[in-house]
């Protein structure tokens, strides 16, 4: 008999070795409760409804039928919270496109470190996707690119945060700006590896020029840079430049990179030629940074609870008084030209 405040998991994948390790991991915790296994697709479609599980972690490589295909075959019916399981490829930015609300990366099982910090990490995501909203997939307006605002843009800046739901999030943004925008820079939480995989597709699919940052990046118009994971990004100003610096460092707020630091640092040094935007995502990462950027004049944006996987970021923004406007994210793209 399952307790009913608990989180009911299935765990779906191939290999029989990582089921037992990843449901009895994830089970130690007295919030989760591992109700199924499966070895393929086939086999979860049964146990999802019989069990009726809160969340679903699912490997992306399996036979018969991938973990995507299952994606997009099972969202439309059966809408529930996934947490995709893959090796470092771009196939896991598929697997979100098709309703996953977010991925970890497979560890070394060689190492038992690697093991305990991975099973640590789809603890904290299996809680966070368990309030997830699901079956709402972002609205696409491929071709609907807005007018540059034709205003100086090398002294201006956009300033993004998001987490949980945020890689699609950022995708509607950008894929419809015009490539004559300020500088744009990001902060998503994102392991390594992967924010230069997310940054590389997103510079194949948008007009602006897309790449993972690196130190003495000049912030200039047209670019886009995400920071890279596991470290830090704030914006610095030498001579008449605005320049990125990258930099290890403890976490702040649970995460490294930081919301807030990246958001700081425009605040300092942009003032109010700035718009902050924070995005979907669990915890208050960015919310006091996105705070700072609107006490010196900056104009901020978050997005609203209707269009957000998680209402956390956005919420905790909202509340201290940070957020100037609250838009569905199908708006944030005309909204910020306005702004500009």
């Amino acid at each position: 008999m399952y307790k009913k405040n608990n989180i009911k998991v299935i765990v779906v994948d191939d290999s029989l070795v990582f089921r037992e390790i990843v449901g009895k991991g994830i089970a130690k915790h007295p919030r989760i409760e591992v109700v199924a296994t499966a070895g393929d697709p086939y086999q979860a479609s049964e146990k999802i409804m019989q069990m009726e599980p809160d969340v679903m972690l699912l490997d992306v490589e399996m036979p018969r039928m991938n973990g995507i295909e299952f994606l997009r075959r099972l969202m439309p019916q059966y809408p529930i919270p996934v947490i995709v399981v893959s090796a470092v490829n771009g196939m896991v930015f598929d697997a979100l496109n098709a309703g996953a609300v977010d991925f970890v990366a497979k560890p070394d099982f060689k190492f038992l470190k690697s093991v305990e910090e991975f099973i640590d990490d789809i603890i904290e995501k299996v809680i966070i996707a368990s309030a997830a909203k699901v079956g709402q997939p972002v609205k696409r307006t491929y071709n609907k690119l807005y007018k540059s605002p034709g205003t100086s843009l090398n002294s201006s800046i956009i300033a993004i945060g998001a987490s949980t739901g945020g890689t699609e999030a950022i995708y509607s943004i950008l894929s419809e700006l015009p490539k004559d925008m300020p500088g744009i820079l990001i902060v998503q939480h994102m392991p390594p590896v992967f924010t230069r995989l997310y940054a590389e597709r997103l510079n194949n699919s948008c007009k602006l020029e897309v790449k993972e940052a690196r130190s003495l990046d000049k912030v200039l118009p047209g670019k886009v840079f995400i920071a890279p994971g596991d470290s830090h990004m704030r914006v610095k100003k030498i001579a008449n430049e605005y320049i990125v610096e990258c930099y290890p460092g403890e976490k702040v707020n649970g995460h490294r990179p930081s919301v807030d630091i990246l958001f700081e640092s425009v605040a300092e040094h942009y003032g109010k030629n700035a718009i902050g935007v924070i995005l979907t995502g669990m915890g208050y990462d960015g919310a006091k940074g996105l705070l700072s950027m609107k006490n010196k004049g900056a104009r901020t944006i978050g997005q609203d609870k209707q269009s957000s996987i998680v209402y956390g970021m956005p919420k905790v923004a909202f509340d201290i008084g940070a957020v100037e406007q609250q838009v569905p994210l199908n708006g944030i793209s005309e909204k910020i030209c306005r702004m500009i």
